[in-house]
């Protein structure tokens, strides 16, 4: 593979276009995959773009499919791309792209929600969390079906500071269905503002860059294509565990359209619970008649905080869940209830 010293120029030979490769190779997108190929290189040079600046980048992509995207980083210099692909369908149109690029593109069959990442590229790309974003880029055109547990994975691995970004600050550039964008991205107030707006704002600072029609893909999708970019923060926003942090923002949004108290009562056992939000609340500084979406990063780090230390004073705390108490409830009646009819009661 390319010397991550070297500047290099290339671009690729004439190769046949995606949608002959697609003909070629009898390629469809698989709806159960939720799979939408797009086939205009002026928007997939768009996406990498982007990115920033390529030139003897490493670069990781997910989901390549047939190759669009791969093209358009392949021909901004890359030193090496890796690509990981879950169907076996689309990889002989990738060695083509391979071959036609020597040294270049590594091609793995895969699952990226299982792949091991930090081992893939040299050593000597990492950098000190809080220097500037190492050489490596994460690209993808995301199938809708895993784009948000796979940010969630790795919104989780940017906190531990693991996986991806074992090489530092690694910067990220995907797709996601135009509304989950708008989630990612949306500020306090806005009727957007959801679970993943907090736990990708804490972390990262997230950029909707630019939104690509349906029609500009194959398959059509009824909804339009966000592009987001991700940068993590040298401190998070909230200095708590990734776990402690998401049970907290979970259940707020729960009753999202609730006074914010409503969700968080839901931490602590019933027999303690309006005592303990009234503390929590109290400790943390916040209004319980905020609506989920009014609540600030700010303030989610106050009830982080003063949930961390609750969690503490209270070891059992933090692993209940009141779903389970819930259940336990319910079996308890229903058992009250059999005793009453074998009685004749």
């Amino acid at each position: 593979m390319a010397a991550s010293g070297t500047l290099s120029t290339f671009r690729l030979p004439p190769l046949p276009t995606i949608r002959e490769i697609i003909k070629l190779f009898r390629l469809q997108a698989v709806k159960q995959l939720s799979q939408n190929f797009l086939l205009d290189l002026r928007l997939t040079d768009k996406i990498v773009r982007k990115a920033g600046n390529l030139t003897n980048a490493y670069v990781y992509e997910v989901g390549p499919g047939p190759g669009g995207i791969t093209r358009s980083i392949l021909n901004a210099s890359v030193a090496e791309l890796l690509v990981v692909e879950k169907d076996i369908r689309f990889i002989p149109g990738l060695q083509m792209l391979s071959d036609a690029a020597p040294g270049k593109l590594r091609i793995v069959h895969g699952d990226v929600l299982t792949f091991k990442i930090e081992k893939a590229f040299p050593e000597s790309l990492k950098r000190q969390w809080e220097d500037d974003p190492p050489n490596v880029h994460i690209i993808g055109n995301l199938p809708f079906s895993v784009s948000t547990p796979l940010i969630i994975k790795w919104l989780e691995n940017v906190s531990q500071r693991d996986g991806p970004f074992a090489y530092g600050r690694t910067q990220m550039t995907l797709t996601f269905q135009k509304e989950v964008a708008e989630r990612l991205t949306a500020g306090t107030g806005s009727k957007q503002r959801s679970r993943l707006s907090v736990m990708a704002q804490y972390l990262c600072s997230v950029q909707h860059v630019f939104t690509i029609p349906g029609r500009a893909f194959v398959p059509k999708p009824e909804v339009d294509v966000g592009v987001v970019h991700f940068t993590p923060l040298t401190q998070p926003r909230i200095q708590q565990p990734f776990n402690l942090v998401e049970k907290v923002v979970q259940n707020v949004f729960q009753f999202r359209r609730k006074y914010c108290h409503r969700g968080l009562g839901m931490l602590f056992p019933e027999a303690q619970r309006l005592e303990s939000t009234e503390k929590l609340l109290q400790l943390a500084d916040v209004d319980p008649t905020l609506r989920p979406r009014q609540l600030s990063i700010s303030h989610f780090k106050s009830l982080c905080d003063v949930y961390r230390k609750m969690c503490d004073e209270d070891p059992n705390l933090f692993a209940y869940n009141f779903r389970d108490e819930l259940k336990r409830n319910k079996s308890k009646n229903q058992e009250k209830e059999d005793d009453r009819e074998s009685y004749g009661l």
